[in-house]
């Protein structure tokens, strides 16, 4: 990327419900999300903001230093998930949250862009980093999905690290389960939902990957699934079109086909991805009623940044500019 290239991606870059959009460029780009919710600047502290601030940056950087390698588009969105998987900030890996039953359900999926294989589990308990079994779903074995015990069987025949349930374990996410049982609410708060995580990279072959994980909702019952290992409703990805990671009420995107709708507005209507973006975002969800946001990437390296709610953690890189990270509805 050119110099003149690079500045103008710094000044294109607007957060926010105007999606962040890309320059045209073969170089390789990387978005990641850490969660769509309500946030506000007078609800979190400086300390706490600086922390999550500083957990994108690295993720960013962690996978970005892969495609800077030549690695593929695949292996980047791994390692920036696997990075966020292990910190306890987000609700994904070591940070899940808590089911009704007082255990960490997670689920996570992949997908590449150019062979259109992807791999999924959900359910599992004991895996360290779940987007990492998914990769091995989709690579070592026939299927697509795999759910609970059997996906944990499967993540011990592939050598994957396991962990035992204090691992998960964090004070924060017991807690909310405790006032969600106190309360005894028909759904958790929007606090409660803010910390799925994902990525979408572009890499310099020009193929696109999109990976996303989450611990789920928490004092959720019955198994419930949500869109995140659902290739379709909250990972897609297709060279021909775009790569996307969905955060939010999933419930919701399942229903929508969000992140493939996406993908099918830009590959036959011809829409750019912030604009294919918008119309499912804001106009389908939230005509439905769901609330959350997506991180998605077009081959020719234009990205965008939907939500529709008051914040979206959230960070790009793309080429040789800086690497930029944001919170709030409004940061420029």
């Amino acid at each position: 990327m050119s110099p003149n290239h690079a500045a103008a991606l710094l000044l294109a870059l607007v957060f926010g419900t105007t999606p962040v959009e890309g320059l045209a460029d073969t170089s390789p780009v990387l978005v990641i999300h850490g969660g769509a919710g309500t946030l506000s600047r007078e609800e979190m502290t400086a300390e706490r903001e600086e922390a999550f601030r500083s957990a994108l940056r690295a993720a960013l950087d962690a996978g970005f230093d892969v495609l800077d390698d030549g690695g593929t588009a695949m292996d980047a969105v791994i390692e920036a998930i696997a990075l966020m998987e292990n910190d306890p900030l987000f609700n994904a890996g070591r940070g899940a949250v808590f089911t009704h039953d007082g255990r960490n359900e997670m689920d996570a999926a992949v997908m590449d862009g150019a062979t259109r294989d992807a791999g999924a589990v959900t359910g599992v308990r004991l895996v360290r980093n779940p987007v990492r079994l998914a990769r091995e779903v989709m690579t070592a074995s026939p299927h697509v999905m795999l759910s609970g015990a059997g996906a944990e069987e499967f993540a011990r025949a592939r050598k994957l690290e396991m962990r035992p349930p204090e691992y998960f374990y964090v004070d924060r996410r017991w807690r909310q389960l405790q006032r969600a049982l106190d309360e005894e609410a028909a759904a958790p708060d929007d606090a409660d939902r803010i910390g799925t995580v994902g990525a979408v990279a572009l890499d310099r072959f020009g193929n696109l990957a999109a990976g996303t994980s989450t611990g789920g909702m928490t004092n959720k019952r019955w198994g419930r699934v949500g869109d995140s290992p659902i290739i379709g409703a909250g990972t897609y990805a297709s060279n021909d079109s775009c790569a996307v990671s969905a955060t939010g009420h999933g419930e919701y995107f399942i229903r929508a086909v969000a992140a493939h709708d996406i993908c099918a507005r830009v590959r036959y209507e011809g829409l750019s991805v912030a604009d294919a973006a918008r119309s499912v975002v804001l106009g389908e969800l939230t005509r439905l009623g769901g609330d959350g946001g997506v991180i998605v990437l077009g081959p020719d390296g234009d990205f965008a940044m939907v939500f529709n709610t008051s914040g979206m953690y959230r960070g790009v890189r793309a080429g040789d500019a800086p690497g930029r990270v944001a919170i709030f509805a409004d940061e420029d």
